[in-house]
């Protein structure tokens, strides 16, 4: 029988690429539940170039938007510079602009950057909302 490791704070903060996986799964998983109620899609982007973005979600009247996901704040500025090359290599000609370019973090304040990009917590896409 295969036995998973026992997770607790400890072990998720001594492995941060992995306790970086599990967040960019979360918030996967809050964007993939924002579309569906949009009855929007979500997927990724990867080229040959090294060019990639975490998600894209796409709405069904063609709007879309960008975004990476990243577990320390102090990566934004990194991050951000991913979705500028990322929005650089789309032929926005045929697919439009992208309606927002959005880093998101595990903590912090929403903003937008100088440069348009947004930065926004994931606690911001909260999905979990209790029903009254």
């Amino acid at each position: 029988m295969l036995r998973c490791p026992r997770l607790d704070p400890a072990r998720l903060l001594a492995d941060l690429e992995y306790l970086g996986l599990l967040f960019e799964s979360a918030a996967i998983q809050d964007l993939r539940i924002c579309a569906s109620a949009l009855r929007g899609r979500v997927s990724h982007y990867r080229d040959s170039n090294g060019v990639k973005t975490d998600a894209v979600v796409e709405l069904p009247d063609g709007t879309w938007a960008a975004f990476e996901i990243t577990l320390g704040f102090g990566a934004t500025d990194d991050a951000a510079a991913s979705l500028s090359r990322f929005a650089a290599t789309v032929d926005s000609a045929r697919v439009g602009p992208p309606a927002a370019l959005v880093v998101i973090t595990a903590s912090g304040i929403a903003h937008t950057r100088p440069d348009g990009v947004h930065v926004v917590p994931l606690t911001c896409l909260n999905t979990h909302h209790e029903q009254h």
